[in-house]
């Protein structure tokens, strides 16, 4: 039986495993060369002072004592002549309900609007080649959805919607490095993600399950209350007794789809804002306290959020190391995002800086009825296309000019490969974001002094970090209020936020389903 042992030792001596075994030794009072078996359960930073330690708690098992048993098991059967289970969609929700589903004895039938990730990266070059944006093959959709090219953050405060630590295992067991079992704010990186979710692909076929790619959604059919069949490209039919949505919260058509055919959705809160990029150097000599980095500590990060005339404004997706992407899923507008690969290892720190948008800040776009926050939504990425330049060129401002409200007359070094435009960013982005962003930078900068700077840049538009309609179900059997059969999931459906808490919704609605199939 393993012990608990917590360790606090210099960012060097945690880099190196014989070094963690001589401190875990020391504290023990072992003799020097005595065996000693460990794994790493948890790791994070303390850098609060100058003198920055990591913390390090380990499980220390008995001399023979097998260290594989903290490794989760899964049964994963032959599910090809079970009962079928619709899925829409290849992000985190739809992949693992569908590996839930194989576990739970029913076969997956998923469909992808978008390619394989193969394909989906030929789709993507042409972005920064030619800016070019494939409607269904982009930064948002094709395999894996808009988590595949991400920085694959995992840190999720959703502990109470499921088993966080399964999946993060379930990760692990399909190709993830192990430090996603023990970091405080575990990360994957967009250079592994790819061979994830390739991996996760490879067990839903070898059990049997299907998936179809460039297959879109575009029509349900409902008979009664229940749902009873779904159209994929126009031209193929399926009659379907379950289906799960995991469409994401970038599939507008969807939401179009299900108002016009009179199935309810709902207007909810969301936030839109900028990206902000700051030289990666700067914020590790803010968060280290010290103008030279130890070699040994991670890029580091941050985390903001303050009150402005009572809306939240925080950062969102902060990717140290990281880039600045073109998340478009159109050509005539200009969303962006951050993304990191696992070493983090860019000269350039960037930061979702978003404010809450409630209904009373949607008045001009009421005869949208529920839709209203989807239309502000689209009106705001083709207005900053139009501030923008060529193609996916995207408007930007340095941030010190951004709160003056002053267009700047350079720009400095960026990691957005498209390019950036000089605009006045602070002018054309509504007051209600604009103003609250330009108070929230002088506010962040007293939290951590050098934030407001000309070094930084604006970049807009962060308009994708949550979806403005929700899909409502019922609590307790996920079943949309209005049609039975049809099971809305993810963050598409307004139920998740991030790579985790969609996959254990996945997970949780396929559970539901499960129960719903055994009774009819």
């Amino acid at each position: 039986m393993s012990e608990k042992l917590q360790l606090t030792v210099s960012p060097e001596e945690a880099a190196f495993e014989d070094q963690i075994k001589r401190a875990a030794i020391r504290k023990l009072n072992l003799p020097d060369d005595a065996e000693l078996n460990f794994r790493i359960s948890r790791k994070s930073v303390d850098a609060r002072s100058r003198d920055i330690k990591i913390n390090l708690w380990l499980d220390v098992f008995q001399p023979g004592e097998d260290i594989s048993q903290w490794k989760m098991h899964f049964q994963f059967r032959d599910v090809a002549k079970s009962p079928e289970v619709f899925i829409i969609g290849t992000g985190p929700a739809g992949l693992f309900a569908a590996i839930k589903c194989i576990e739970l004895g029913l076969k997956p039938v998923i469909f992808e609007r978008g390619k394989d990730i193969s394909e989906r990266k030929k789709d993507i070059a042409q972005i920064y080649r030619q800016h070019q944006v494939q409607n269904d093959s982009n930064y948002c959709f094709g395999e894996g959805g808009a988590g595949t090219f991400s920085d694959g953050k995992l840190y999720t405060r959703s502990n109470k919607r499921g088993d966080v630590d399964r999946i993060i295992q379930l990760l692990y067991y399909h190709g993830a490095s192990d430090d996603i079992l023990y970091e405080a704010h575990p990360h994957i990186g967009t250079d592994k993600l790819p061979e994830v979710i390739k991996a996760i692909r490879k067990t839903i076929l070898d059990c049997g399950g299907n998936i179809s790619f460039s297959s879109k959604l575009t029509d349900i059919f409902i008979e009664g209350s229940e749902i009873s069949g779904i159209e994929i490209n126009g031209n193929q039919k399926y009659d379907v007794k379950s289906l799960i949505l995991a469409t994401g919260h970038s599939a507008r058509d969807v939401y179009y789809l299900l108002n016009s055919k009179g199935i309810k959705v709902e207007a909810k809160p969301f936030a839109m804002g900028v990206r902000v990029e700051h030289p990666q150097q700067l914020i590790d000599n803010i968060q280290y306290h010290r103008s030279v980095k130890d070699p040994y500590l991670p890029a580091a990060s941050y985390a903001l959020t303050t009150q402005i005339d009572n809306r939240g404004v925080f950062s969102f997706c902060m990717c140290p190391g990281g880039y600045i992407v073109p998340s478009a899923t159109a050509a005539n507008e200009i969303v962006v995002n951050g993304m990191s690969s696992s070493a983090r290892h860019t000269p350039y720190a960037n930061s979702g800086m978003v404010v809450e948008v409630q209904m009373e800040d949607l008045a001009r776009y009421s005869n949208h009825g529920d839709l209203a926050g989807l239309a502000f939504q689209e009106e705001l990425e083709r207005t900053t296309f139009t501030n923008g330049g060529r193609g996916q060129i995207a408007p930007a401002q340095r941030l010190a000019d951004f709160v003056k409200g002053k267009l700047s007359s350079s720009l400095p070094e960026n990691s957005y490969i498209p390019g950036l435009l000089s605009s006045p960013i602070h002018f054309w982005l509504p007051d209600s974001i604009s103003l609250r962003l330009r108070s929230a930078f002088k506010d962040f900068d007293r939290k951590m002094k050098g934030f407001h700077t000309n070094d930084a840049i604006v970049v807009g538009l962060e308009s994708r970090s949550s979806s403005p309609v929700r899909i409502p179900r019922d609590s307790a059997t996920f079943q949309h209020i209005q049609i039975k059969g049809l099971f809305p999931c993810g963050e598409g459906a307004g139920y998740a936020g991030g790579i985790v808490s969609s996959a254990m919704d996945g997970e949780n609605t396929a559970e539901k389903v499960k129960i719903y199939l055994d009774t009819i």
